[in-house]
């Protein structure tokens, strides 16, 4: 059985940083694309960052950019979200999403086959 588990959300000031961590369990690392979503309340859900762990391309959106790092630890299993200078519109339920060799690219266009129930981030202004 497929699992990913986040952790790491939470409340924290405007400015702050977090740093989300997306466990994942069941499938081979190696042949997936796996990121990060979000979504605030009354809006969209967004794709916001990925990792391919077999070569290691990243992809950001354009509202994360430069202030969020996605990274891995293969040993582990886990993909890691640091989120610097956060902003009140950064709050949501992010959701980390596994996609069988996704692309990276395209991430947050196409269908994922594994997804996490979720963590809280709030950004108080």
């Amino acid at each position: 059985e497929v699992q990913l588990v986040e952790s790491g959300g939470g409340l924290v000031h405007a400015g702050g940083s977090l740093t989300l961590s997306c466990a994942a369990s069941g499938l081979t690392f190696d042949d997936y694309t796996i990121g990060w979503f979000r979504q605030a309340p009354g809006k969209e859900r967004e794709g916001v960052s990925c990792i391919s762990s077999s070569d290691g391309r990243t992809y950001y959106a354009d509202s994360v950019k430069g202030r969020f790092t996605i990274s891995w630890d293969n040993a582990k299993n886990t993909v890691y979200l640091q989120m610097n200078s956060l902003k009140p519109e950064d709050t949501a339920v992010y959701y980390c999403a596994a996609a069988l060799y996704g692309s990276v690219i395209e991430w947050g266009k196409y269908g994922m086959n594994y997804w996490g129930k979720g963590t809280l981030v709030t950004v108080s202004s």
